[in-house]
């Protein structure tokens, strides 16, 4: 999942050495933290959020296919 985040923001973003994502698990839930350089952050997020709501929406299913824990894309400031 880690992976197909990375695939979908590198080239989004104009630092994409600064794309960084942290995996936290829970017993019931997989939360996938994003960070990205300052400048790209509006980039990520889109004009009303419409990016980084596909984003999820792209990583949400894959990750129903794939592992029964209930995923989250955070992004970070």
């Amino acid at each position: 999942m880690k992976q197909l985040i990375e695939a979908i923001v590198k080239p989004l973003v104009d630092y994409p050495d600064k794309v960084q994502i942290e995996k936290e698990e829970s017993v019931n839930r997989i939360v996938y933290k994003l960070s990205v350089h300052p400048e790209d952050m509006g980039k990520v997020i889109g004009k009303q959020g419409r990016v980084a709501k596909a984003i999820r929406t792209i990583v949400y299913s894959a990750a129903g296919s794939h592992q029964k824990k209930k995923t989250y894309v955070d992004i970070l400031d």
